[in-house]
């Protein structure tokens, strides 16, 4: 009954594994770096050395496997090539030797950048994609592909801003945030609630080739990041032009009434009151 983890030395998975073992799940994670990978492999956590576009590698870490989370993915720091290599073509090809291996059900981690923006009101699992990006297009087209293998129980959860326990992401915001306009709202979730939503669809019956936003109950605006991280508000921010105040904001609907999903950190000022940023 091992579970397989794909990205488990990352910022998603590095935070996960450890709460799929105290789910009492037998892990098993594929990884590139065995140092980066010591503490999960102290908390029993099985470690298989291998990249995600090795074939044999993935075929090896696929053995006695019965569900795969993945959470592997390459859009930080890398070229567009490798970034569609990885997090596109090489998912895919998971996706197809998983299903040829018998693993039945795939639990994908994909994004809300997929829907772009311009509808007037917040996304919906059922919206056409309208990715701007290279990262959310190779999400949009390895998750089309793993919806046509057949024989994988796929479960795709699209994730809103991913913070909290340490994560610097709510401090990169201000990449983009410092150039907003004071009320453009940024939809977000804590590290506790992404484990929350990995598990319950990991876990759930017939909810195969379904998609779930997952995000937390307050999209917070420029204003509200700038004070969080502490930065002084430019001048001009507060006339900025807003021109689509729903862009990146998701219905989560969903996820509440077919998986019981209900935020541990309902917002980031709740996450912030208990320490857990």
């Amino acid at each position: 009954m091992t579970i397989l983890v794909t990205g488990a030395t990352g910022r998603l998975g590095s935070r996960f594994v450890p709460r799929l073992v105290r789910d009492d799940a037998p892990v098993r994670v594929l990884v590139r770096d065995l140092g980066r990978a010591e503490p999960l492999r102290k908390l029993g956590v099985e470690v298989a050395l291998g990249d995600l576009r090795d074939a044999d590698a993935v075929s090896r870490a696929l053995e006695g496997i019965v569900a795969v989370v993945h959470l592997g993915a390459a859009f930080r720091g890398v070229s567009e090539e490798e970034g569609a290599a990885i997090t596109d073509t090489a998912t895919v090809a998971l996706g197809r030797t998983a299903a040829a291996a018998g693993v039945r059900r795939f639990i994908f981690s994909s994004t809300n950048l997929v829907y772009g923006g311009g509808r007037g009101r917040p996304a919906v699992e059922d919206d056409e994609p309208a990715p701007a990006m290279a990262y959310p297009r190779n999400k949009v087209h390895a998750e089309d592909a793993l919806h046509r293998i057949d024989n994988l129980g796929v479960r795709i959860l699209r994730f809103a801003f991913v913070y909290g326990e340490g994560d610097p992401h709510l401090a990169e915001s201000l990449l983009w945030a410092r150039d907003w306009p004071l009320h453009k709202r940024l939809h977000m979730v804590h590290h506790a609630d992404v484990g929350q939503a990995l598990l319950l669809a990991l876990h759930a019956e017939g909810v195969d080739g379904r998609t779930f936003n997952v995000g937390d109950d307050a999209p917070v605006a420029a204003f509200e990041l700038l004070r969080l991280n502490r930065e002084t508000v430019a001048a001009d921010a507060a006339v900025r032009p807003l021109e689509d105040p729903w862009e990146g904001i998701v219905d989560t609907t969903r996820i509440r009434r077919e998986l019981g999903f209900r935020p541990v950190y309902p917002s980031v000022f709740s996450a912030e009151a208990a320490g857990a940023l």
